[in-house]
């Protein structure tokens, strides 16, 4: 499936290493439609090396899957246990390893940006961004698991943060620029 400007697939993840969630959609010019969502778990594994092991496996099936253009992840957010900061940070850059060795660029947003996109809220509840995402793209049987849907809100989040624009424009040198944007010339 090839993409054109106007057209185009996001993977969105949220890490970690006992469930990771994802979320895929595709966008056309400023419409998007959901094409899948779900998670990867892994809470019965012991070995921490076979979940990054799993977790760069499973991106790589996605990808060869749904063939996205761009893939946006969560970047783990700043909390008590360090520990716990440590194991995100190891799923966070397998994911993101994975998706660059298929020549895929990431996009890495913090959890508070993510929801804002969402809900014009940074501290709204996880449950409020999975109502809007259900909302915003129609999505009747929602998952057992919100890690899913914060896998999703990467995607949309990231979707929102890169519009196509009508005011989009290509320009043939600085000169052009300039004279297109005024505005924007130093003094």
């Amino acid at each position: 499936m090839s993409s054109t400007p106007a057209e185009r697939i996001i993977l969105g993840i949220d890490p970690g290493t006992n469930i990771l969630g994802y979320g895929i959609i595709k966008c056309v010019g400023q419409k998007m439609t959901l094409v899948t969502l779900g998670i990867v778990d892994m809470q019965k594994m012991d070995d921490p090396m076979l979940k990054l092991q799993t977790i760069f496996e499973r991106i790589i099936l996605l990808i060869e899957e749904y063939h996205p253009d761009e893939m946006a992840i969560e970047a783990p957010f700043f909390g008590k246990n360090v520990q716990s900061m440590l194991k995100l940070g190891r799923a966070q850059g397998v994911a993101i390893a994975a998706s660059l060795s298929r020549q895929i660029p990431a996009t890495e947003y913090a959890p508070t940006r993510i929801k804002q996109s969402i809900t014009g809220r940074g501290a709204a509840s996880k449950e409020q961004v999975a109502a809007m995402l259900q909302s915003m793209l129609s999505i009747k049987d929602m998952p057992a698991k919100m890690d899913a849907t914060d896998g999703l809100a990467a995607a949309v989040c990231h979707f929102f943060n890169n519009k196509p624009s009508a005011q989009d424009k290509s320009y043939t040198g600085w000169k052009a620029f300039i004279a297109a944007n005024p505005e924007r010339k130093k003094s």
